[in-house]
């Protein structure tokens, strides 16, 4: 099928981000001191932001094994994933480490153009 690789590394990317998630929601849940150095949150507090996290990278992780699975559920559950990610780094750009919310952002990116740029067999574009 064309473009196969790219949704293996698709999926790749989509469970590293989802590993991401989980260990930034089970870090602000513990109220680990990363989080709270004079930092203003979009939510109102870290325990919300870390189930919100926890959360998305549930749904990012279930969407990846789907995707290496070749199940056709888990190009909808990525573009949905990746998209949440996306809008959630966007939400946490200010603060002490922006650069590292907008590489978070274009890895959801990445994520949803390769998900979405998946073809259809060669074999049916030729007929």
């Amino acid at each position: 099928m064309r473009g196969t690789g790219r949704v293996i590394f698709t999926a790749v990317l989509l469970l590293v981000a989802g590993t991401l998630n989980v260990i930034y929601g089970i870090g602000s849940l513990d109220g680990a001191n990363y989080f709270v150095n004079d930092t203003r949150f979009i939510l109102t507090n870290l325990n919300t932001l870390g189930w919100v996290l926890i959360v998305l990278g549930a749904i990012q992780l279930i969407g990846g094994f789907s995707l290496v699975a070749g199940n056709t559920f888990g190009r909808v559950i990525g573009v949905i994933g990746g998209s949440l990610g996306a809008i959630g780094a966007l939400l946490s750009i200010g603060g002490d480490n922006p650069w590292w919310s907008l590489a978070i952002f274009f890895l959801c990116v990445w994520i949803i153009h390769g998900l979405l740029m998946f073809g259809e067999d060669e074999r049916a574009m030729r007929a």
